[in-house]
């Protein structure tokens, strides 16, 4: 829980989902499980009102798990 509160995490984070999304070496199907589901999420609550968990939470969630999955399987400079 203290890691997810943590600012310096988060830069990590951002830092690292922006180079993996931006890497010709992450095939293009690794990055669309992490850009639909965020996509889908950012317009089903629209259509879906009853969803509680705000846009961007939803979205830096997959953001952490997208980088913590992907980032040991592929080298990103």
């Amino acid at each position: 829980m203290r890691k997810l509160l943590s600012l310096r995490h988060w830069a990590h984070v951002f830092r690292r989902v922006f180079r993996l999304l931006g890497s010709s070496k992450v095939p293009i199907h690794m990055k669309l499980i992490f850009v639909i589901p965020a996509l889908l999420y950012w317009i089903l609550p629209d259509v879906m009102p009853f969803m509680p968990i705000d846009d961007i939470a939803v979205t830096m969630l997959l953001m952490n798990w997208f980088s913590s999955r992907l980032e040991g399987r592929y080298e990103i400079e």
